[in-house]
């Protein structure tokens, strides 16, 4: 029987080939969506798993209340972590104190190359299960040691053993104890390439000067949390060990510390006043439910189309019933035949995906690839075909099954006024969630455009940042400056604390007049040295910038307008603030600079001179080209600091990244919501397909009695314009709904425009009227004598 039911499943997809090349077609697409899809959520899901020790360890993080908000930060200070392994050290089994992952200069013979990673205590390797290709993990007890990833050892190396030779870490000489697996890129330390002993950063003047301060939040600390101590629990224990070691100062901000477990770290990042709400979660969800609906188009086809020629199979159900064949064997049978389509679109899916991931990838920011070898991708692929064909043939074969012979064989057998109501229903549904997808999308990109246009406060175009590896540019920086300005390549150069596309950093004990006893007094401070403002081309709103010549720099100030409003003062040039108790006049205000998030508000910041090392920002002349410019920048820079890699970013480039994730998601959508369409639109010509092949013998007769090729476009469209009318009045009010939500998740956000709802609807229409439009007009230019010869 099985046989059986093959044979004239196969012999009904050659019968109705353009039915079946659109189901096969639209299933393949859409179980292609749902793979790629699972492929990426699986990847999300597994992220950090890498790390055995991943359900135990933790990031220590703060909140802190400022100005009535509560905000969290991941950055901590040194006697934290001192402070847990002498109060808490039996909770733990690891407690490891790490700088911020950045770029260092690793040299050996004349190989000079830009590595990023970190300085860590020696218990770092073990925590995270490095594994080692050469040398252990015990390695960074020796203070003298480098661990080295397999790629940096590749690069340096080749493929010589690398153990026991000594490279240049910055200034520090090293000797190489062990090499590593790199690791994945599914693991929040993908990019740490180097991990250096701790206690060589601890001699470092930064290092020495926040040993003791429980006020200077510049480090990580991560832990690994002894045997079975539960986390919520400790947390609640180390609350308050922070608060009550500051002075009063220190404690109008509230500190409160807490264990952010890895599981957390990737999915659920956000944090709103103090809550952990959200984070990438949220588009797992919602890609997860694109994919099931986008899987739903297709079988919306498939049902769509077998109930549709039900007409042309009635004769065969009533005589197989009249022959004896029973309801069960029937359903057996129309089921096979969605069953045989779903196996090859599943087949023809597995060749989509492979196709499509490559930009897939590129487009999610991912490394996935097919599971070729792992027997549950099979199982999971196979079963998932399996279902999507049994739910896509159900009602068809359920439908079919109930006809009665009598009334089929006699021909009295009619579908009834009603039989094309559940089709028109799949179609809005259909229609309903591609046209929410397509608002949706819009909304997203109107979003991301409303950010970009948002005044920035400053030139980013033209100017370009450099992090030097050492202090010969710092000390030589006049000559350096000089040399640039002379060949006339750029228009100013200036040394800051930070670039200017990162965030600042958070300082307390500031006081000013009329301030409230109970104001935080927490603010954003921003180092820098004189030309920096015309550097990066700041506008002030009041006063002047800082000056060459002046020695005022020193006990001057320029706040920005955020912090002039936050203090609540009313002319602020001029006004001394005080500052660690030391006395400071306000120079100038300058027009707020976005620094962070360019969906957030922008935070109080000061700037404040300083002669201190940092980055180096370069504006370039506009008359000379930015090619031209850093071939010329470069030989001058490699002139005062000779054997360096010159490393720079623009910082156009810099600030566009803070676009990146609303921008793959906007592309994401816009790419599902193309094949929700795409499918939506192969199931509308299927049913225009046969909608005119029912109504042939109608077209005769209207074309006999004088109808025009117009009329008749019009009688076949209007029922399908009708339906697309019906799922843009559902779909609006929907979007609306879920995006205006989606737009509370930034502070600075746009509207949603009427415009976007009237242009989809006009766009819908537009494709509904090009997809039927084919079908209908080969229907009416049909000659009606072929359609009316058997009558």
């Amino acid at each position: 029987m099985i046989k059986n039911y093959l044979k004239i499943a196969w012999r009904n997809l050659i019968k109705n080939r353009i039915s079946s090349l659109i189901n096969i077609g639209g299933l393949a697409v859409g179980m292609a969506v749902v793979m790629l899809i699972g492929l990426w959520i699986c990847s999300e899901l597994s992220f950090n798993k890498y790390h055995k020790n991943y359900e135990s360890i933790a990031r220590v993080m703060q909140q802190q209340t400022i100005n009535g908000e509560i905000n969290t930060m991941k950055a901590m200070p040194i006697p934290v972590a001192y402070q847990l392994r002498h109060l808490y050290g039996s909770n733990f089994k690891h407690v490891v104190l790490s700088s911020w992952t950045n770029p260092h200069l690793l040299s050996f013979t004349d190989k000079n190359l830009s590595i990023p990673g970190n300085f860590m205590e020696p218990d770092a390797a073990e925590m995270l299960t490095l594994k080692m290709i050469k040398g252990t993990r015990a390695a960074l007890k020796d203070p003298s040691s480098i661990l080295i990833s397999a790629s940096v050892s590749k690069a340096v190396f080749g493929d010589t053993n690398p153990v026991d030779k000594v490279i240049k870490l910055d200034s520090y000489s090293l000797k190489v104890a062990g090499v590593y697996q790199d690791l994945p890129y599914s693991s929040s330390f993908s990019n740490v390439l180097f991990i250096a002993p701790w206690e060589i950063y601890a001699r470092s003047e930064e290092v020495q000067q926040a040993r003791d301060d429980w006020d200077q939040n510049a480090f990580q600390i991560f832990v690994q949390t002894a045997g079975s101590v539960n986390m919520a629990d400790l947390s609640s224990k180390i609350k308050y060990i922070k608060f009550n070691n500051l002075d009063k100062g220190g404690k109008r901000v509230k500190p409160e510390v807490f264990l952010y477990p890895m599981s957390r770290w990737h999915l659920y990042s956000e944090f709103k006043n103090g809550v952990n709400t959200s984070g990438d979660i949220k588009y797992l969800w919602l890609f997860g439910i694109i994919g099931i609906f986008v899987l739903l188009l297709a079988c919306i086809n498939f049902m769509n189309l077998s109930t549709a020629r039900s007409e042309k199979r009635a004769k065969e159900v009533g005589i197989r019933k009249a022959i004896g064949s029973l309801r069960g064997q029937l359903i057996t049978q129309f089921l096979t035949e969605p069953l045989l389509m779903a196996i090859l679109a599943f087949t023809l899916s597995l060749f989509l995906t492979q196709l499509s991931l490559p930009f897939f990838n590129a487009l999610s920011g991912k490394q996935m690839s097919i599971l070729w070898t792992n027997p549950v991708f099979w199982v999971a692929g196979i079963g998932f075909a399996i279902i999507s064909g049994l739910f896509a043939g159900s009602y068809p074969a359920f439908y079919l099954s109930s006809f009665k012979p009598v009334k089929v064989l006699k021909g009295t057998f009619r579908a009834g006024r009603m039989a094309g109501v559940p089709r028109k229903a799949l179609i809005i549904v259909q229609f309903t969630f591609s046209i929410i997808m397509i608002i949706g999308t819009i909304i997203v990109f109107r979003q991301i455009h409303f950010a970009k246009n948002r005044p920035i406060g400053y030139r980013c175009s033209g100017l370009i940042m450099v992090r030097p590896y050492s202090e010969d540019i710092h000390t030589h920086f006049a000559a350096f400056r000089n040399d640039l300005i002379q060949i006339g390549i750029i228009s100013e150069i200036a040394e800051s604390g930070n670039q200017i596309t990162r965030s600042s950093r958070m300082s307390g004990g500031f006081g000013w007049q009329g301030k409230d006893s109970n104001m935080a007094d927490q603010l954003a401070t921003f180092a820098v040295t004189p030309g920096y403002g015309k550097t990066v081309d700041w506008h002030f709103k009041d006063g002047r910038d800082f000056s060459k010549s002046s020695t005022s720099n020193s006990s001057g100030l320029i706040l920005n307008e955020t912090a002039v409003k936050y203090m609540g003062l009313k002319n602020p040039v001029g006004q001394i603030i005080s500052w660690n108790d030391k006395k400071y006049s306000i120079l100038g205000v300058t027009k707020d600079m976005i620094v962070e998030s360019p969906y957030e508000p922008i935070k109080p910041t000061i700037f404040y001179a300083s002669t201190e090392a940092g980055i180096v920002n370069i504006r370039i002349n506009p008359k000379t080209s930015a090619a031209s410019a850093l071939s010329k920048i470069e030989s001058i820079y490699k002139k005062y600091a000779p054997g360096q890699p010159f490393d720079y970013q623009f910082a156009d480039e810099e600030y566009a990244k803070k676009f990146n994730n609303e921008e793959r998601v906007g592309k994401l959508a816009s790419s599902f919501a193309g094949l929700a369409i795409f499918i939506s639109c192969l199931g509308l010509f299927g049913m225009a397909s046969f909608m005119a092949e029912q109504r042939t013998k109608e077209i005769g007769v209207r074309k006999v009695l004088g109808a025009s090729v117009l009329n008749l476009w019009q009688l076949l469209s209007k029922d399908f314009v009708t339906l697309v009318i019906i799922s843009l009045v559902i779909a609006s009010p929907v979007a609306y709904y879920f995006m205006h939500i989606w737009l509370q998740n930034y502070q600075y956000h746009s509207d949603i425009a009427w415009w976007i709802f009237v242009l989809t609807g006009i766009g819908a229409m537009a494709i509904t009227l090009l997809t039927v439009s084919y079908q209908s007009i080969k229907a009416a230019l049909a000659n009606p004598v072929k359609s009316l010869r058997s009558d």
